[in-house]
């Protein structure tokens, strides 16, 4: 979890014909014809192609990957594993996307972005069909499916800095909190529908017909994402090599505090909320909630949260962007707590939907400040130390998550989860840039010193909102 406790994908886009010249604040504005001006637009002037096929490729993606969670734990247990083996197969897979994320966002920054996420796709196809031939052929080893496992986030490590650097130069500046949060929604409410329905076929079909589902889904999301038009960005300048790059990467990283000292909060946040969403939440449904089907649907209430987090987003333009996202990680503290107890089914769909509510509002008031503080041509580089380092620490976190419940017990590992998200949350929020950085109305251009652009006060546009207040 990160900016969406569990951080799942992001883009690039610009205008409705896939051409755009650079605004001075560094936006993609529109190139628009005498056609164009004639033709209705059914969408907003901010989604153009890209954003749009973007988009739709997170929304397919989401509907197959969030059941395959799902799938992939049961399909261990199923093999006749225990906690461990979940814990080893799930930090398999985060492993290879900690050790290639930084290459990735080098890879990603240096070549057209839309091929290194098709590539991406192409791989995490592959490795999910040939899970799904195993699991339902019954003779699933444990060192294939961690293999198959490694894998998949060997794609991922490759995509997500690609992704994320797309979908933030696909909006104008005014615009970008609202693209986010449309985005979000979408790709949080297809995430609800595969989380739910996954669980629900997990018992149904069994686990290994889920996987093959998400192996046509990532088919789909590469193809559709070939289609993307990436003309209008101007081409990258001959650099010093891939260290290089990673040195620059590493200076606009550090040289901003709030930056680099959420990113450490969320090495820990995510590591402890993923191990117990990926270890102890399944033995938990199977122990005490019914199955995999109950905790599907806890799955889906917390993406109902998110959807009603992104949906309360289009809306709300918190001016202190920081602090008000920081301010809604603590709720995530709850869905541990909540297993920890552990409770009834119906209060945990409550617990788990404030807490998805609660994060997306960090979400997204996250991903605006990126965009407003970074410049484009370092988003995927920036984007591979953010994703680094925030999920530094899962492959121990979920490896260690069965010997922790041996040693100390379930009951008491999950409250040590829900107190360290407490903890670090509430030392973040002793940085001073988290608690002001403000909301500006464009983006930092390209080359922009990292004083000036971590400091710059609202303009007059951005400072006509305020925390708390909705419009």
């Amino acid at each position: 979890m990160r900016a969406d406790a569990g951080r799942h994908e992001r883009p690039e886009g610009c205008s409705s014909t896939g051409l755009a010249s650079r605004a001075p604040g560094g936006d993609s504005l529109p190139v628009t014809s005498a056609a164009d001006l004639a033709r209705p637009s059914r969408r907003p002037s901010w989604a153009g192609r890209n954003y749009t096929l973007l988009t739709a490729a997170a929304v397919v993606t989401n509907l197959g990957s969030q059941g395959a969670l799902i799938a992939a734990a049961f399909a261990v247990l199923g093999a006749g594993g225990d906690g461990g083996d979940v814990g080893l197969v799930a930090a398999a897979r985060t492993l290879p996307l900690v050790l290639f994320l930084l290459i990735g966002g080098a890879v990603a920054d240096r070549l057209p972005r839309h091929r290194v996420m098709v590539a991406a796709n192409a791989l995490n196809c592959v490795s999910q069909a040939a899970f799904a031939v195993l699991v339902v052929s019954g003779d699933a080893r444990l060192w294939q499916m961690m293999l198959l496992s490694a894998l998949g986030g060997t794609g991922q490590a490759f995509f997500n800095p690609a992704a994320e650097g797309m979908l933030m130069s696909s909006v104008r500046g005014e615009q970008a909190s609202r693209a986010f949060a449309m985005f979000r929604m979408a790709m949080q409410g297809a995430g609800l529908g595969g989380a739910a329905l996954g669980g629900a076929l997990v018992a149904v079909i069994g686990p290994g017909w889920v996987l093959a589902v998400d192996a046509v889904a990532f088919a789909v999301a590469g193809a559709l994402r070939c289609f993307l038009d990436v003309s209008h960005i101007p081409p990258r300048e001959p650099g010093g090599g891939l260290l290089a790059d990673l040195r620059d990467g590493w200076h606009e990283f550090v040289g901003r505090p709030w930056l680099w000292t959420i990113v450490a909060q969320f090495s820990v946040v995510v590591a402890v909320v993923g191990a117990a969403d990926a270890v102890y939440g399944p033995l938990v449904a199977r122990d005490s909630l019914g199955g995999a089907g109950p905790w599907g649907l806890a799955l889906g209430a917390f993406g109902a949260g998110t959807v009603g987090g992104a949906l309360l987003m289009t809306r709300w333009k918190p001016r202190r962007l920081l602090l008000a996202g920081t301010l809604c990680v603590f709720p995530l503290a709850a869905p541990a707590a909540a297993l920890a107890v552990p409770l009834p089914v119906g209060p945990l769909y409550a617990v788990m939907f404030v807490s998805g509510l609660a994060i997306e509002v960090f979400g997204v008031s996250w991903m605006t400040a990126l965009h407003q503080e970074i410049p484009e041509d370092k988003l995927s580089r920036v984007s591979a130390y953010d994703w680094f380092g925030s999920i530094a620490m899962v492959p121990l976190a979920t490896a260690l998550a069965g010997p922790a419940e041996q040693a100390f017990g379930r009951t008491p590992a999950l409250w040590g989860c829900a107190t360290l998200v407490v903890v670090v949350t509430a030392a973040v929020l002793c940085v001073p840039d988290v608690r002001n950085l403000t909301r500006r109305s464009r983006p930092v251009a390209q080359g922009t010193p990292v004083s000036d652009a971590g400091r710059a006060p609202a303009d007059a546009e951005g400072s006509v909102d305020s925390v708390g207040r909705l419009g």
